[in-house]
């Protein structure tokens, strides 16, 4: 099984988290922010991840700190879980409708950063958290786990359907990025490695 963890801890955050990426998208989540725990908890079952988190961050300061260290751990778990990479599809691709709301992903576990999100909601706030903190939470993500990433919202209205969808529609590419071919027996690429 695909199992990986870690204990960070810095003077903003403390944060330990397991992930098995092979789970039924069970999820025991605590960051102490509300939102953020929402979107995680469907990040968990969209993706069928299972997932334990416990994050104790700087919330007196404001939401930055956790949501991106958070984000730095998913990342490093998911990147330590896949190993060299051997036999995963390499490219998932998810378009997520949630009520107006529709969002396309499309994301390649290539080894090289990168992020590109396009959503004009995100000078908005579901409730207290603030939209922006999305992004930084894929950032981080994509960054420590070696993933390209295209995020569009296409159409939506609605900063919660909005947050939602992004999170629900990259937990299905990745998923699907994720999944073993059983025709793949070596690493997807003609290069012989991916990073």
């Amino acid at each position: 099984m695909r199992i990986a963890e870690i204990a960070r801890k810095t003077s903003e955050t403390d944060i330990y988290l397991k992930l098995n990426i092979d789970g039924q998208g069970r999820s025991s989540i605590q960051t102490g922010i509300g939102f953020f725990d929402h979107m995680l908890n469907l990040f968990s079952r969209h993706g069928l991840f299972d997932i334990e988190l416990k994050a104790v961050g700087d919330l007196y300061v404001d939401f930055h700190h956790t949501v991106e260290d958070v984000g730095l751990c998913m990342g490093l778990v998911f990147r330590d879980a896949i190993a060299d990479k051997r036999g995963i599809s390499r490219y998932g691709f998810s378009s997520m409708p949630m009520d107006e709301t529709l969002v396309n992903v499309s994301l390649d576990v290539s080894g090289r950063p990168f992020l590109t999100m396009t959503n004009p909601l995100e000078d908005r706030s579901a409730g207290d958290f603030p939209l922006d903190l999305v992004r930084v939470f894929f950032q981080a993500l994509s960054d420590r786990g070696g993933i390209t990433c295209h995020v569009n919202l296409i159409a939506g209205t609605n900063p919660h359907h909005a947050a939602e969808a992004i999170f629900k529609g990259f937990a299905r590419a990745l998923r699907q990025a994720l999944e073993l071919d059983p025709r793949v027996d070596d690493i997807p690429s003609t290069k012989g490695s991916l990073d």
